[in-house]
This record gives structure tokens, C-alpha cells and sequence, in this order.
């Protein structure tokens, strides 16, 4: 090793959320396009999926099809499928429609916690145990997402003794595993170290993942300092879609090509094919109708040679 390497994990494994964060802020698209796309993004090699939200159909109008696209996932094999909940009756929701393995929402503000949730922190806390009881009792498993765990919309930097005192309280309560979500896209390399090693002291036993959003440019160099930081599950989304309804100016997650392109390069194994990922970028952005804010879509994927370079006369010039 010299002084300019990376000290990196061996592999990470990456969950894609483009079905359910990618989509929630989109127009509703019909259940066949939503196959189309998830048969693509189970093509690229990626082995978690959250799939869809079981939350208020009116809410969420681009989720509302949640039950129908949960009876559609006998057709894939080999993938983890999670579905993430805001409440108990989602919970129950997901269970009965046959996804156990459940993602649940813990807004570590006030402020965001009742325009996501309708209730305060301490509230949506209280109701961990019951929700891990309702996914242990199908077979599955409880991982508690801890929004605005860095910064808040309404209410501003978040303490990092709030997102910490929420984390430790989801553990005790149930349940199986933690990520801190950058739900505004606010937060910044130094301060993604300081929480994670917050949380970890609070809870060892349950090492958190991430989930960053890319609204100021920061979400890859937050994923990096992440992993370097030994992180090992990270949240992204194909095409950079996404974005909170209840969080003014969220915009899109990291895109999952990115986060596939440098850690492939930096010898980080993640089991997914990125030219795979760039055509289920491809299918997405036919799904919605736009094109995607990735910019590895935008500069067609990795560097392709044009071939020999035309001579340049007199006036040419370089940038």
C-alpha cells in the first residue's frame, strides 16, 4: 500500500429503491411498464430490490398499484424484494400481499415526521415494536430507515444525538437493521463520517447502510467516504430517479450506474453488470417519460474511442 490508495471493502452490496423512491414523485405508469422495468433491473445482477411502498394511495398516487405488483414477483427468482412502510397498516398490508421483509420510516425531525407520517419522532418510534413483531411473525425481516437523519427541510440540521437516540431506540425495539437517510441531499462527506461512527458506537451490533441523495452533487462523494468508512449496503436508484413528496426540493437518489461505475473501477465487487443497468436505465426512462438526471446516462456510459482524431488546422483549439 502507498499513501495515495483507498482502503476499500472487497464487494458491497448495493439495493436498488428506483421501483419505490425512483417512482414516488413520477406520474403513476402502468403495472406493465413497472414489469418491464423491474425485469430489467433484476437483468443487471442486483440481488435487493425495494419494490414498492405499501403507504396512502392517495398520498402516494405512483405506488397505489402496490398490492397487484407484489402478486407479479413469483416471476423473478433470486432477488430479495422489500417493500417499505410508514405505519402499521402498511405493514400489514405488505405482509398480506406476501413481502414480510419490510423497511420502515423514521423521520429523525419533528417537523418531517408529521408531513411524512402525520405524527411526531417520538410517536413513529413507539411503533417499531409492533411493526418488527408483524414482519418476524411472516418470516421476515425489519430495517428501520431514519430520515432526515442529517438535515431536515422544516426544521434544519437534525442533532446528531436525535438520529442516534432513534437508532438506538429502533434496535431495542426490534429491529434487524439500520440506514441513515440523506433525505434532502444536504449532507457532506465530513458529516456522513461523524453520524455513522455516532450510530455505530450507540449500536454495535447492527452496522448501518446509507441512502444519499444527489440534490447538491454530493451523493457519490458521500457514498465514498461512506464505504471507505466501511459501509457495505448502500441504497441507489437507477437513472439518479427519485425524491421525497413530503420534503421540498428532495430530488433524485444517487444513481445506481454511478455508484456501479466507480466501484467497479476501484476493484469493489457488486455482483451488477453496468451495461445492464445503463439498458434498465433505458427502459426507466421510457417508463416515465423524461429523460433521467444520471450523468453517466447522459454521456452514454463508459468512454468509448471514437477512433483516429482529424487532423486540427490552424484555428482549432482545445478546451
Amino acid at each position: 500500500m502507498n499513501e495515495f490508495d483507498l482502503v476499500l471493502p472487497t464487494a458491497v452490496d448495493v439495493r436498488e429503491v428506483g421501483m419505490r423512491d425512483g417512482l414516488q414523485l413520477e406520474d403513476p405508469i402502468p403495472l406493465v411498464d413497472k414489469l418491464a422495468m423491474l425485469e430489467a433491473l433484476v437483468a443487471t445482477g442486483v440481488r435487493r430490490i425495494e419494490v414498492t411502498s405499501f403507504v396512502s394511495p392517495k398520498a402516494v398516487p405512483a405506488l397505489a398499484d402496490a398490492d397487484r405488483l407484489a402478486a407479479e414477483l413469483h416471476q423473478f427468482d433470486g432477488v430479495h424484494f422489500s417493500a417499505l412502510v410508514a405505519n402499521s397498516r402498511g405493514a400489514v398490508r405488505a405482509v398480506d400481499a406476501g413481502i414480510a421483509d419490510l423497511e420502515y420510516v423514521v423521520s429523525a425531525s419533528d417537523s418531517h415526521s408529521q408531513a411524512n407520517a402525520g405524527r411526531p419522532t417520538a410517536a413513529a418510534v413507539a411503533a417499531v415494536g409492533e411493526i418488527a413483531g408483524l414482519a418476524h411473525g411472516a418470516g421476515g425481516s425489519l430495517e428501520v430507515i431514519i430520515a432526515t437523519a442529517w438535515d431536515c427541510p422544516f426544521d434544519g440540521r437534525t442533532p446528531v444525538v436525535r438520529t442516534v437516540d432513534v437508532a438506538r431506540a429502533a434496535v431495542t425495539a426490534g429491529a434487524d437493521a439500520l440506514c441513515l437517510g440523506d433525505t434532502i441531499g444536504t449532507t457532506t462527506p465530513l458529516r456522513v463520517v461523524q453520524l455513522l461512527d455516532a450510530v455505530r458506537r450507540a449500536c454495535p451490533g447492527t452496522p448501518p447502510g446509507v441512502h444519499f441523495h444527489d440534490t447538491r452533487g454530493t451523493g457519490q462523494a458521500n457514498a465514498l467516504v461512506a464505504v471507505q468508512a466501511g459501509v457495505t449496503q448502500l441504497d441507489a436508484s437507477v437513472g439518479g430517479l427519485g425524491g421525497c413528496p413530503f420534503a421540498p426540493g428532495a430530488s433524485g437518489n444517487i444513481a445506481t450506474e454511478e455508484l456501479v461505475y466507480w466501484l467497479t473501477d476501484a476493484g469493489v465487487a457488486t455482483g451488477i453488470d453496468l451495461d445492464a443497468v445503463l439498458a434498465a436505465a433505458a427502459v426507466t426512462g421510457k417508463a416515465v417519460g423524461h429523460p433521467l438526471p444520471s450523468s453517466l446516462v447522459r454521456a452514454g456510459g463508459r468512454n468509448a474511442p471514437s477512433g483516429a482524431v482529424a487532423p486540427v488546422g490552424r484555428a482549432g483549439t482545445a478546451g
